[in-house]
């Protein structure tokens, strides 16, 4: 415990955050051992995703020092005198963090261009691809984690995140860095002003003319408001009604316990205007407005459709306003499998990715046009035929194109729910679940993996295991990853890996049955079928 009060102190004589040194010196002086080693006993690793923890003092948190240090790698990756966009959330600290940043970036020779007030991710990473002469982007934000956290994602000068070998580049450039205080710092860089630039690109998304839609829209008590409103303006559709309690920026989050809107009761207020309202659709963006949730009345109430749903729809509506053989859409290992039999029956290339938007922006093969790209946490990337106007999720886009396939669908009298089923029939139900297991320990993450590597099951929810894939020794050229893959007897399939960002075990569930009579009945078989594979997954981890 001495050695962690010799590098507490060291830190201290570092931090340039009153607030932080507060916290760290009160804990030295009451003697919080347990305190002291969940601050210094780690340290948060920068990694594809770059940085997320919890704000506090010490190299296991999120604070100014750990910024700097992360600022100070970046510099040494980067050429001198290259541009670098610099961005930040409404989060707390993301400002501070944001111009320490651009000071350390200065110092060391680079041009950083800091956004002069709070701005949604696709913004940022829009503006990163837009100019030649930008080598990179920085983005502070911990998108929908709460409240206590934040983070830091890097972009290369593609606009997409950054993926290995670079992400360890970076980090041990950061293992090289000394002392904060001694950094040469920067001062004078210049503000850019507004989102002009990417409101003129996803505005003009080339994705049909309907625009008669009535949408009840909430950002979640982020920073995706103003600039969705002017999109939805320049592209002529009526403004969507803002949930006015969760209008604000607000980095506490006040009215969700996650403010992310796949948690449980996120949508609750949005829900209740529509219905107040009789809108056509809810929209919701998390935080840094990079994912976009959807909502559509039912006859038994509101729908809240998964990201698959969303991403098959959103898929066909791309193909039929696009041309050309080389199109390519794309999606993950953990997202459903309907978006293949999409891209056969469109005569287009698909690409399947591992798990995140960096991977999918790398998809496919010289010569292909990424028009669409989808994960099934409600991220996606929507382009027409110049290609996808964002190198990574994009709520605000994937939004527009959401609002006009909802025109047209209404135009045509039929309704979002109208345009599944009809993917059902032609394609075949994909009904896709998850299953999530929260932890304090990490330990029990990787020793879950562990058995299942040792023991797979032969059956699960009496599907015969038909074939075992460690995606950590992949073979169909994927990257190595962290991931089992279950392909089960009659189409099913579960994908189990580890959160890339959250303290949580996920299992990904797919069973695939053809429409046979009706769709509600069809839907309901599958629903049973997924709860099977969840509770035999549940006995398999425990």
């Amino acid at each position: 415990m001495s050695d962690l009060r010799a590098r507490a102190e060291e830190w201290l004589a570092q931090d340039p955050d009153p607030d932080t040194r507060a916290e760290l010196r009160a804990i030295l002086d009451r003697g919080d051992d347990a305190a002291l080693a969940a601050r210094f006993g780690s340290r948060l690793e920068f990694g594809t995703a770059g940085l997320r923890g919890e704000l506090g003092a010490g190299p296991n948190r999120m604070n100014r020092v750990t910024v700097m240090r992360a600022a100070a790698g970046l510099a040494a990756r980067l050429p001198r005198g290259g541009r670098v966009a610099v961005g930040f959330d409404a989060r707390h600290g993301s400002r501070r963090f944001a111009a320490d940043t651009a000071a350390v970036l200065s110092g060391a020779g680079l041009r950083p261009e800091v956004f002069a007030e709070p701005v949604p991710t696709p913004v940022l990473a829009h503006f990163t691809r837009s100019f030649d002469d930008i080598v990179a982007g920085v983005m502070v934000t911990a998108s929908h984690n709460p409240p206590r956290d934040n983070g830091y994602k890097v972009y290369w000068s593609d606009g997409a995140q950054i993926v290995p070998p670079t992400d360890s580049e970076i980090s041990a450039a950061i293992d090289k860095v000394g002392r904060v205080d001694e950094l040469p710092l920067g001062s004078g860089w210049p503000v850019l002003a507004d989102a002009g630039l990417y409101l003129d690109a996803v505005s003009s998304l080339r994705l049909g003319g309907d625009r008669d839609v009535s949408i009840v829209y909430t950002p979640m008590h982020g920073v995706g408001r103003d600039v969705l409103l002017a999109a939805f303006e320049r592209a002529g559709f009526p403004a969507p009604a803002v949930v006015p309690e969760q209008a604000e920026p607000d980095p506490d989050f006040p009215t969700v316990a996650f403010p992310n809107p796949e948690e449980p009761g996120a949508l609750d207020l949005a829900l209740a205007l529509a219905g107040e309202r009789r809108a056509d659709l809810v929209i919701a963006n998390d935080p840094d407005a990079d994912r976009c949730a959807v909502a559509v009345p039912s006859p038994s109430g509101w729908r809240t459709l998964t990201g698959d749903e969303v991403g098959g729809l959103l898929a066909e509506h791309v193909l039929r306003h696009t041309t050309g053989d080389d199109r390519l859409v794309a999606t993950t290992i953990v997202s459903s499998s309907l978006l293949r039999s999409i891209a056969a029956a469109h005569g287009v290339r698909f690409a399947e990715s591992l798990t995140g938007f960096k991977w999918i922006m790398k998809a496919g093969v010289p010569g292909d046009r990424l028009v669409f790209g989808y994960e099934e946490a409600l991220g996606y990337s929507v382009g027409d035929d110049r290609g996808v106007l964002v190198n990574d999720k994009d709520g605000i886009g994937a939004a527009l194109a959401v609002a006009a396939l909802a025109a047209e669908a209404k135009r045509e009298g039929r309704t979002l729910l109208d345009l599944l089923d009809a993917q059902a029939r032609e394609y075949g139900l994909h009904a896709t679940s998850q299953l999530s297991v929260r932890v304090d320990d990490l330990s029990l993450i990787t020793a879950a993996m562990t058995r299942l590597r040792a023991a797979p099951p032969a059956e699960l929810a009496g599907r015969r295991v038909e074939s075992f894939d460690d995606l950590a020794r992949p073979a169909d050229g994927l990257p190595p990853t962290d991931g089992l893959r279950f392909r089960l007897s009659g189409g099913a399939r579960v994908v189990v890996r580890p959160s890339g960002t959250e303290p949580k075990l996920k299992c990904y569930l797919e069973a695939v049955l053809p429409v046979e009579d009706d769709v509600a009945a069809t839907r309901a078989r599958a629903a049973a079928e997924l709860d099977a594979l969840r509770t035999a997954l549940s006995t398999v981890l425990a």
